[in-house]
């Protein structure tokens, strides 16, 4: 078996539930650190009045339509998400970064709790070079491995048609994180996690409260490294935490994007 296989074959076997972290919102949405438990779908910020179903409003601003929150001073956004502050009205299915744009772009974002704010330009980390082709199969040199407080955002569409894509941070040899969501497993909505090490697939994990991803929609996931853990979040909501197997996290030297999906974004910057 090699690594093609992540791509090909879809490895079988039991999951188990990723940990908790106390400064992400809970999986689907929940509440920042020191919030009341949110309604379905989002949590309040610090202090904020309980939210409508879909999201929370941010401090001071007015009740959110169903689907996300305004930022602050924002007008009332679009069922899906909510914009960010001086940014246009998203499509359905999600907020727009602020000063987002096609291609590999850095993102100028507000801080908030547990998802630290970006610094102008790549901070101390090395740089990456703007994009030229987002054609899937679709791979970037990640040069000197992976670190604290990386930040990889990809943005695309998933297919209409779609059954699967993977996104895979890979060493020379092994898989280190193998993202996967499947439309149709079974019958089922997932998104399976594993790594492949010394030529041989770990335990999966399987669980997950909810499936972020629509067929024909865009998306815009993040993954935010951590000493300890890839963190991972959809549409500006938390998903899910996949504890390091590869120690040596300077090895995981690629990223490596597949199957059904288009892209219109690949951006690394380190965060403050």
């Amino acid at each position: 078996m090699d690594l093609n296989d992540a791509l090909g074959g879809w490895p079988s076997g039991g999951g188990n539930n990723p940990p908790t972290n106390p400064s992400w919102p809970a999986a689907g949405g929940g509440a920042w650190p020191g919030g009341p438990a949110p309604a379905a779908g989002g949590g309040a910020w610090p202090g904020g009045p309980a939210p409508a179903a879909g999201g929370g409003a941010w401090p001071g601003g007015p009740a959110p339509a169903a689907g996300g929150g305004a930022w602050p001073g924002g007008p009332a956004p679009a069922a899906g998400g909510g914009a960010w502050p001086g940014g246009p009205a998203p499509a359905a299915g999600g907020g727009a970064w602020p000063g987002s744009q096609p291609g590999c772009q850095i993102p100028s974002q507000p801080s908030q709790p547990g998802w630290p704010s970006s610094s102008a330009g790549h901070g101390p980390g090395p740089g990456y070079a703007p994009q030229q082709s987002l054609t899937v199969p679709y791979s970037l040199a990640l040069t000197g491995g992976v670190y604290d407080k990386m930040l990889i955002t990809i943005a695309g569409t998933i297919k209409s048609d779609a059954e699967k894509f993977a996104v895979n941070l890979k060493t020379p040899t092994d898989l280190a994180f193998h993202f996967n969501p499947r439309f149709n497993d079974y019958g089922k909505k997932l998104i399976v996690r594993n790594s492949f090490i010394d030529n041989k697939w770990g335990s999966e994990e399987r669980d997950l409260q909810s499936f972020p991803f629509k067929q024909g929609k865009p998306f815009e996931m993040k993954i935010m490294c951590t000493n300890k853990e890839f963190k991972v979040a959809v549409n500006n909501s938390h998903v899910l935490i996949y504890s390091h197997r590869v120690s040596d996290l300077r090895s995981i030297n690629e990223l490596h994007i597949d199957k059904d999906v288009t892209l219109s974004k690949v951006n690394v910057e380190t965060m403050p």
